[in-house]
């Protein structure tokens, strides 16, 4: 499968997504990978709650993240965000969260696995699955 381009998604990290040390906290960078993923997926022209009321959810079936740098409070930072790999009922997202001089601070991948409305494994729906295959070419 083709890589598609990257995805940028601006955040700003606020005071409350620090620690004592004053850096980012590691388990907030899920979340920032999770808005990263959330503004692609309305960017192909799917929102996240127009899947859920097709009656699907993406699970999360594995998560992991590299750390590179510390990142501080109220600096601006761009999550990167690309589908790497494409299955009847997985996607997988890769991340790359960078500075404004394009450092890389955080590197990961989370992959999801298509659930229905009963929590059981289903295929990828057909509308999602056209977008993403049409962002790839």
């Amino acid at each position: 499968m083709s890589q598609t381009e990257w995805h940028e998604t601006q955040i700003r990290v606020r005071y409350k997504d620090t620690d004592r040390m004053g850096v980012v906290y590691y388990g907030n960078y899920l979340t920032f990978f999770e808005v990263g993923r959330t503004e692609f997926m309305r960017d192909l022209g799917l929102s996240y709650s127009s899947l859920e009321a097709e009656g699907y959810a993406l699970a999360v079936t594995e998560a992991y993240a590299k750390y590179h740098a510390n990142v501080d409070y109220d600096t601006k930072i761009i999550v990167k965000t690309a589908i790497t790999n494409l299955t009847k009922v997985r996607v997988r997202f890769d991340y790359e969260v960078i500075d404004r001089e394009e450092n890389i601070l955080v590197t990961g991948y989370t992959v999801h696995a298509s659930i229905n409305e009963n929590k059981k494994a289903a295929r990828i729906p057909a509308s999602l699955r056209d977008l993403i295959e049409k962002s790839l070419k």
